[in-house]
């Protein structure tokens, strides 16, 4: 799984924000963090910082992972489609033998892995027979019905800090999906490090 950021809004954004809520004058070269911090975190008013807008490039995480992350609101998906993640799929070399090494780590760039053994044998004799389809000339568009949830992609996600810090006190939780919890960790790393202090008190290690 890798996660990186593209782009984010300036955190004066938000400060301009606040400071039009109060009327109040605010240096657009130099953002208030103990005001932001105050106003957002201790008194809540979190629409502020719906201005502040993060763009993440997230891959090599499963589908099934994909179905949890577009439950959070507001926040745009635009998702590698299988139809090109099918092609390398047929041009790969043919899976058949769960106990074969080599077979076994080139599976890993299709689809991830559990590390509970019977699951992860499920798995991959699943994007086998998915393989068998595709590569006996079944559409792209009707082979993708037997993906296994496994199946790995990748997207650009965009979302607002108020989501954010929903997504990140949901998905830090140790009750969360484990690769869930894993993005949500990486996600946070990744925020440039002047923005942190609006997600510290949401995140759980």
């Amino acid at each position: 799984m890798n996660v990186t950021l593209l782009h984010h809004t300036p955190l004066t954004i938000t400060d301009q924000a606040i400071s039009k809520c109060w009327d109040k004058e605010c240096d657009i070269n130099n953002p208030n963090e103990e005001k932001i911090n105050r106003v957002v975190n201790k008194f809540k008013h979190q629409s502020t910082v719906e201005h502040l807008s993060y763009n993440f490039e997230i891959k090599g995480v499963s589908r099934a992972l994909l179905q949890e992350l577009a439950r959070h609101r507001i926040a745009s998906y635009s998702v590698k489609s299988t139809r090109y993640t099918l092609k390398e799929l047929k041009k790969e070399l043919t899976f058949n033998d769960f106990s074969n090494d080599f077979q076994y780590k080139r599976s890993r760039e299709y689809v991830v892995y559990t590390e509970n053994q019977a699951v992860d044998e499920a798995i991959f004799y699943a994007l086998a027979e998915l393989q068998v389809l595709i590569k006996a000339g079944i559409s792209n568009d009707v082979a993708k019905y037997a993906l296994p949830e496994a199946y790995k992609t990748e997207l650009i996600w965009t979302v607002n800090a108020r989501s954010l810090k929903n997504f990140l006190s949901l998905r830090t939780d140790k009750s969360a999906l484990w690769e869930i919890r894993n993005l949500a960790h990486k996600v946070y790393r990744t925020i440039p490090e002047d923005h942190k202090f609006i997600f510290t008190n949401d995140v759980k290690i």
